[in-house]
């Protein structure tokens, strides 16, 4: 499985550059990038978030790199991962859809490592 972690940041740095990977340090979980990132790509591009710090605003996910999503694209990201008909199947899809609605809850940034 080629994967793409997922984490919430308790405390955004707006001048921190988040480009190392530390993903024990944002509690992050994986799902199959291949198997799920593909098909929700053009849902992504609809999406802003940063790749790496906040100095840098772009559109979906740095699939070889670090995406900061603000939390005013969450709602958006998590109706992707909620009309995702294999979230029955999945529990890396139900534990991504957790992830984001307790960043949702409590207005976080949700950090992204791409492969």
């Amino acid at each position: 499985m080629i994967k793409a972690e997922f984490g919430m940041i308790d405390e955004i740095d707006p001048k921190k550059d988040y480009s190392a990977y530390e993903p024990q340090n944002y509690h992050c979980i994986a799902i199959d990038d291949d198997l799920y990132l593909n098909d929700w790509w053009p849902k992504l591009l609809l999406m802003q978030t940063y790749f790496h710090s906040l100095d840098h605003p772009s559109q979906a996910l740095a699939r070889h790199g670090v995406t900061l999503i603000p939390p005013q694209s969450l709602p958006a990201f998590q109706e992707i991962v909620l009309s995702d008909r294999r979230i029955n199947q999945d529990d890396q899809l139900i534990d991504l859809a957790l992830k984001i609605q307790a960043a949702i809850d409590s207005q976080k940034f949700m950090i992204h490592y791409g492969v």
